[in-house]
């Protein structure tokens, strides 16, 4: 499954923990947003993970899944480039 997560994490010290973990997931793609291929466990575990790290009160996280046919829609202005699920590329 392909993930965007998105994050506004309001302390320095938490977000700092959050992209760490997140790196651990995915790949940075700008700075409080990630791109991630998940099985359907790894998606559970992530948000356990993360849920574990903020404060509901102060911080936002925002999960987005994509289906195959919407990944192959995304744009992108500037440089960059859609991940790849090097786990499945076939060259």
């Amino acid at each position: 499954m392909f993930v965007v997560v998105a994050y506004d994490i309001a302390d320095d010290r938490r977000r700092h923990r959050v992209a760490s973990e997140l790196e651990n997931f995915g790949e940075r793609v700008q700075y409080s947003v990630f791109e991630c291929h998940l099985s359907q466990a790894q998606f559970k575990d992530l948000q356990s993970r993360l849920a574990l790290l903020i404060v509901d009160t102060q911080d936002r996280v925002r999960f987005s899944t994509l289906c195959e046919k919407d990944v192959g829609r995304i744009l992108i202005d500037g440089y960059g480039e859609v991940t790849q699920d090097w786990d499945y590329v076939m060259i």
